[in-house]
């Protein structure tokens, strides 16, 4: 359920009109539902209140720190996965020990800023992250606890460049290996193994590859037990899907009864990483339509939204529904729908059936709460666009629009250069 709605033929967010907003705040801009953000994440935690478990909200997904201040405030956790998203989750007063670090390629200088700062578990990712922890907990003779991020080779049956569960991902450790990294941090003074970690992959639609990987991970757990290693922390990801088109994802309450079945009596905390689910309908994407321009054969829609904006389209082919903020009885015609960008590949939906619109009319594009401004650019030096947060009646720019001058921020010309210039 999320709260966008026609009344009257016109496009609410909760109890505020789209059109309303787009006139004070310009096109384009992502729009979110507080109600429906904050539900998601009540629904999602809720299915879980059978079993010990923290839900740590993943921050690539939408970092905007009004939204993570809901997390805050809905006693959430953070998955992070770089050392800017531990300093918006700290910012945010998402609490340390609350906060699980996953990724590749952390840095010895943001691993230092994690143990620094207390948090619950950093999820290692390859031999040479481990050997990198050794010696900074050494250094710093600060007790570390961490988990190994196993990879265990199953298949999500989800797009190739979203699945991260393979043996031929780069994500996390094959267990022979993991078994072995356990063993050997076990006689270390500062590191304390209290997890094991595992995400196969994002926008999932069925339950089986996460019983089978739960399944899986209970095995290890036995395992590692038997060797003397008492992991206290199962950290089974995120990528439950949603819908964006026709898919019929799982009920966060089916997904988690098949996970508390899988587990049986072990007496683990689960950690759960969620982001698309939470915030993937959340929001939508405000545009303008420019122009449009007919051609031999092919209507194209020209808006001012762009893929530096959204690229999900143009990077994975991913369908957004489309619709337009007003609603009235209108032809339809197969159009593309694309933007300013000077790249073919610039489009929001390719030979897609939609309502007849014209010229200044607004359009929105739905499900783009996640990956939506948290993969945008300012390619062509388009400005980043603003982020509206409405809560009933009221709405709240909680991004404001990037100006020209941020465009060349933190930009330095050589002294020669000027003197040449001059």
């Amino acid at each position: 359920m999320d709260y966008f709605e026609y009344r009257d033929g016109k496009l609410f967010c909760e109890d505020v009109p789209v059109k309303a907003i787009a006139k004070k705040v310009g096109t384009p801009f992502y729009l979110y539902s507080y109600a429906t953000f904050a539900r998601h994440f009540s629904v999602f935690d809720g299915a879980f209140s059978q079993m010990p478990h923290i839900v740590c909200y993943s921050l690539k997904a939408n970092p905007n720190g009004a939204l993570l201040k809901i997390i805050a405030k809905s006693s959430g956790g953070a998955d992070i996965v770089s050392g800017g998203e531990l300093f918006r989750a700290l910012n945010a007063g998402i609490p340390a020990d609350k906060i699980v670090y996953s990724g590749v390629g952390k840095s010895s200088e943001e691993l230092r800023y994690a143990i620094e700062s207390g948090i619950r578990m950093i999820n290692i990712e390859s031999e040479g992250e481990f050997k990198t922890l050794k010696k900074l907990s050494r250094k710093m003779k600060r007790k570390v606890p961490v988990s190994i991020r196993v990879n265990p080779e199953i298949d999500p049956k989800t797009h190739p460049y979203i699945t991260t569960g393979l043996k031929k991902n780069k994500f996390g450790i094959l267990w022979e290996d993991a078994a072995r990294i356990y063993r050997e941090m076990s006689s270390e003074e500062y590191l304390a193994p209290v997890g094991i970690s595992s995400h196969i992959g994002s926008q999932i639609l069925e339950l089986d590859p996460f019983i089978e990987a739960v399944t899986s991970l209970k095995k290890m757990i036995l395992e590692l037990r038997g060797y003397g290693i008492g992991v206290e922390m199962l950290d089974i990801g995120g990528g439950l899907g949603i819908t964006y088109k026709d898919e019929l994802p799982p009920d966060p309450k089916d997904y988690a009864k098949v996970v508390n079945e899988s587990l049986g009596n072990i007496g683990i905390t689960l950690i759960l990483e969620p982001g698309r689910v939470i915030v993937g309908n959340s929001g939508i994407f405000i545009t303008k339509m420019l122009y449009v321009k007919q051609t031999a054969g092919k209507t194209f829609y020209i808006v001012d939204g762009a893929m530096n904006d959204l690229v999900r389209p143009s990077l994975y082919n991913a369908y957004h529904d489309i619709i337009p903020v007003e609603q009235k009885k209108r032809k339809t015609k197969v159009v593309d729908l694309v933007g300013p960008i000077c790249e073919s590949g610039d489009f929001l939906a390719k030979d897609r059936e939609l309502a007849g619109l014209k010229e200044g009319e607004l359009v929105a594009v739905k499900s783009t709460g996640a990956y939506g401004y948290a993969m945008s650019s300012n390619y062509n030096s388009r400005r980043r666009v603003a982020e509206v947060l409405v809560r009933g009646d009221q709405f709240f720019v909680v991004r404001k629009r990037e100006t020209f001058k941020d465009l060349v921020r933190g930009e330095k010309t050589p002294s020669f250069l000027e003197a040449e210039i001059k």
